[in-house]
């Protein structure tokens, strides 16, 4: 079992000045109030690791109270007083106690009131979340006499039965997940069985939390430190799919293959010099190497469309916005384009594109009659680059993990990095990153009042006329030789 040597809680200078402003205050105009901070600031003090969420414990006023009382104080001092949101308990939302919300000496503060401390310390989600700092005494107070322990050693346990915790706030069946991959710590056999076996549990998860609740903790795994540890516990514990509810018309794809995907797509991220994605684009190809399985699912919708599966899961199931879902849809919709595309820009070669199939190179390149032999290859990257714009990347990579895998399931990954970087070479060369910035040779305006077309098909017009001239355009980088020019003059 894993040992973590805690440190003593030192504090910032900011910190230094908010505890020591609200102990004037508060000992020259309520001195039997004790403030202690609790919960994350705690935890990550005591192992080493800086904090902005404080959460500040009051036991005898209100959170409202406490506003004005400090700025009773704040005003008899001359300074400027404080602006604070109060936001009300709502118990049907598992929150059982009135906050105050403030921002003082540039860092935001939530202020609450418990009845009891040690009442507080048992309900909360995990011991290593229990433990109180009194900044009236500088001390850690461990109220259920396990937190200090469970947090040297490292195990993520609740402080009352799991089911009891688990019950009053079923979500914490994810936090406790979620914290466990984040610092690297061991599940308790107990909150295991709990969140497995207990159907209580299981169905009060699925139905009684919100599923932007859920949703949100999801998203909190992913752009974690350990975000396939998380996924992996939820794929053991069998919430996969309760939590990624489905539409009852839609099969499950094999268990597990999307947390395959996952871990390779992560691997590969984490590649020294393979890759340099920005936080969102490295969120947004896990969840496209998770949701791989989906890809060519679809269902009805409500308006009797057919949709696919992956924007259920998203809008429905985990309650995120509109454009994650459309994009992780654009994403899977290029890994389709790409696996054509990876060989020729492999080996560099236009002879590689497979033209077999007519409609497998009209939905590559469009307009064929009009591209030269030896532009075949960077008109239908282009094409596709101008689709999926900067995410190029993350599809690319994406379409590397559906690259055949070895007997034993390998992703070979060493094979896959290195067909990546010839791939990324070969786009550079082309000229193609960034094409989709650059300005279309004619505007819609100008197509319009080139060619006059009736109201009806003017927006027909002018897609098909700017896909034409894009596909020139990629076509022909550097311009038209005069011949040809002269040649496609006469045709118009």
């Amino acid at each position: 079992m894993k040992t973590i040597d805690l440190k003593e809680i030192v504090l910032s200078e900011n910190e230094r000045e908010i505890f020591d402003l609200l102990l004037c205050a508060f000992s020259n105009l309520h001195p039997k109030t004790q403030l202690r901070v609790v919960g994350g600031w705690v935890r990550d003090k005591l192992i080493g690791q800086d904090s902005n969420d404080i959460d500040i414990a009051i036991e005898n006023m209100s959170a409202s109270k406490f506003l004005d009382m400090l700025n009773d104080y704040l005003r008899l001092k001359g300074k400027e007083e404080v602006q604070g949101h109060i936001i009300e308990s709502k118990p049907e939302q598992h929150k059982q106690l009135e906050t105050l919300k403030m921002r003082f000496c540039n860092q935001w503060i939530d202020v609450v009131n418990l009845k009891s401390v040690k009442e507080d310390a048992y309900r909360r989600d995990l011991t290593i979340n229990s433990l109180f700092y009194n900044i009236n005494t500088g001390l850690v107070e461990d109220f259920t006499k396990r937190g200090i322990d469970d947090l040297k050693s490292g195990r993520i346990v609740t402080p009352l039965s799991a089911k009891t915790t688990f019950m009053e706030d079923p979500l914490r069946v994810l936090r406790a997940i979620r914290f466990s991959a984040r610092y690297g710590f061991t599940l308790d056999e107990e909150l295991k069985e709990a969140a497995l076996r207990e159907e209580e549990v299981r169905v009060a998860l699925a139905g009684n939390v919100s599923r932007e609740r859920i949703g949100n903790e999801i998203d909190l795994m992913i752009t974690g430190n350990r975000p396939v540890s998380a996924v992996t516990y939820l794929f053991d514990l069998k919430l996969f799919s309760l939590l990624f509810a489905l539409p009852s018309s839609s099969s499950v794809p094999e268990p597990g293959c999307g947390l395959a995907y996952m871990e390779a797509m992560w691997n590969l991220i984490q590649t020294h010099g393979l890759v340099n994605l920005s936080g969102q684009q490295t969120r947004l190809a896990l969840y496209a190497a998770l949701f791989l399985p989906f890809r060519k699912m679809v269902y009805k919708d409500t308006n009797k469309k057919q949709a696919p599966v992956v924007s259920y899961i998203f809008k429905v199931s985990m309650k995120r916005k509109r454009i994650d879902a459309d994009t992780v849809v654009n994403i899977h919709k290029a890994v389709e384009r790409f696996l054509r595309l990876i060989l020729p820009l492999q080996m560099k070669n236009d002879d590689e594109l497979q033209l077999d199939d007519p409609k497998h190179w009209e939905c590559i390149t469009r307009n064929d009659s009009e591209v030269p032999a030896t532009s075949k290859l960077r008109v239908a990257t282009g094409l596709l680059l101008k689709d999926i714009k900067e995410l190029w990347r993350v599809a690319l990579l994406t379409s590397l993990l559906l690259l055949s895998k070895d007997n034993d399931g390998d992703f070979q990954l060493d094979k896959k990095r290195n067909i990546y970087l010839t791939v990324q070479e070969t786009i550079i060369e082309l000229g193609l990153d960034g094409i989709w910035d650059v300005k279309p040779l004619v505007n819609g305006h100008d197509i319009i009042k080139a060619l006059k077309p009736d109201n009806k098909r003017r927006v027909t017009i002018i897609r098909e006329w700017q896909s034409k001239l894009l596909t020139w355009q990629l076509a022909y980088p550097n311009g038209m030789p005069l011949r040809h020019k002269k040649q496609r003059l006469c045709e118009f």
